[in-house]
């Protein structure tokens, strides 16, 4: 009897080796945990700074022109002396010049009306967005709406602020263009007087003026020489009047609305600089990509809105990274998107119950390069397998890496 047992227990311990010899081994996977944060969803593409008004400084008349002292970088103050031009008698001296001449005074004269009423509608829309924020403001201590509302406001009203602005040198730079030619129109009737006369007259050198406050960005004719009328000089602007512009892809362009949050990065600071949407351009272009690959792109037009004293150091052409946040969720549930494979229309992952690998579909509403977010399907905490092998299957046993 004693033999039978000790048989019967070898036999048991023999099976019981076999069966473990031959079980599979468990699986050595990757995992990962499903989290609860803030999920974005970003358009990211390079961007170039650009001052966003600028000015193109020309002669007003033919003639010659004296060497320009002036240097890239150069402060200049709205009506200073920027060059100096000796006028030289018109090649013709008819009656449909003199007429032309006078037409160009009268389109002059038109856009500084409507440069002018741009300037009113901008100091209307500023005075309506203080007195909105005003009201918010009021609210908010109340109670009644969010502080994030009244920093939306805040920001508006800087907007606007530079809007005003922007039109009011547009009002400047329209105004010295009618000046300039009137000088034109002035000289080529003097000179046609004295031509019909026959008398001599002495030459008087015309100053060429700027037409807003700023810096030299270009000097595009230093030396001095003959030119012709319209011919650029200079052009001028405000450095720390800068905007983003940036070209993406029109299925991109199509999510992006006016107003919607940007951030800068890679521009050579040490800070993430804030910006705000301000124009989706209407027309778009064709690009060839580095791969050879026809694009449809169309510009966007980005407003910094950190402080300027974040980036001082930026100037007009320089590298940024721009991400356009299209979409931005608080308290997501997020998973690797590393995690999740196709399961005929829909998306599917393996999580970890007691050691084995349980296929579970998801719905996944967007996910980006990193993060897909999960609206159905996952709680916070349940471990997932990320980079599943394609032999894995459900059910199987795994151990974590």
């Amino acid at each position: 009897m004693k033999t039978k047992i000790i048989a019967g227990a070898s036999g048991l311990c023999l099976l019981a080796l076999l069966v473990w010899a031959f079980m599979p081994a468990p699986v050595e996977v990757e995992t990962a945990t499903v989290s609860q944060g803030r999920f974005e969803r970003a358009v990211q593409e390079d961007g170039k700074t650009r001052v966003r008004d600028r000015y193109m400084v020309s002669t007003p008349l033919t003639g010659r022109v004296t060497r320009i002292q002036l240097k890239p970088g150069d402060s200049v103050e709205r009506d200073a002396v920027v060059a100096t031009l000796w006028p030289a008698d018109p090649a013709l001296l008819d009656d449909r010049a003199r007429a032309e001449q006078a037409a160009r005074v009268g389109a002059m004269q038109a856009s500084v009306a409507r440069a002018r009423a741009n300037v009113e509608r901008a100091a209307a829309a500023l005075e309506q967005t203080r007195a909105e924020l005003k009201r918010s403001e009021t609210l908010a201590r109340q109670g009644y709406v969010s502080p994030n509302q009244n920093e939306t406001g805040r920001l508006n009203v800087r907007l606007r602020e530079k809007e005003w602005e922007s039109a009011r040198q547009e009002e400047n730079a329209a105004r010295h263009e009618l000046e300039q030619s009137r000088i034109a129109l002035k000289q080529f009737s003097q000179t046609s007087q004295t031509s019909q006369t026959g008398q001599d007259r002495t030459q008087r050198a015309y100053a060429v003026k700027a037409p807003v406050s700023g810096k030299v960005l270009k000097i595009v004719q230093q030396s001095e020489g003959i030119v012709m009328i319209g011919t650029p000089l200079m052009e001028l602007g405000d450095p720390t009047q800068l905007e983003v512009a940036v070209d993406i892809l029109t299925e991109d362009a199509a999510q992006i609305n006016r107003g919607t949050r940007v951030q800068l990065t890679n521009w050579g600071g040490p800070d993430i600089l804030d910006g705000q949407v301000r124009l989706i351009e209407p027309a778009a272009f064709t690009k060839v990509s580095a791969l050879g690959v026809e694009e449809q792109r169309v510009n966007a037009i980005i407003d910094i809105t950190s402080p300027p004293e974040k980036w001082q150091a930026l100037g007009d052409g320089f590298k940024v990274d721009v991400r356009v946040l299209v979409q931005v969720v608080e308290s997501a549930i997020k998973v690797p998107v590393s995690a999740l494979f196709p399961v005929g229309s829909r998306s599917a992952l393996f999580v970890i119950e007691h050691d084995r690998a349980k296929q579970r579909e998801v719905d996944v509403a967007a996910r980006n390069g990193v993060d897909a977010w999960v609206q159905k399907g996952l709680t916070v905490g349940t471990r997932v397998i990320v980079y599943p092998d394609s032999k894995l299957k459900d059910g199987d046993q795994v151990k974590a890496r």
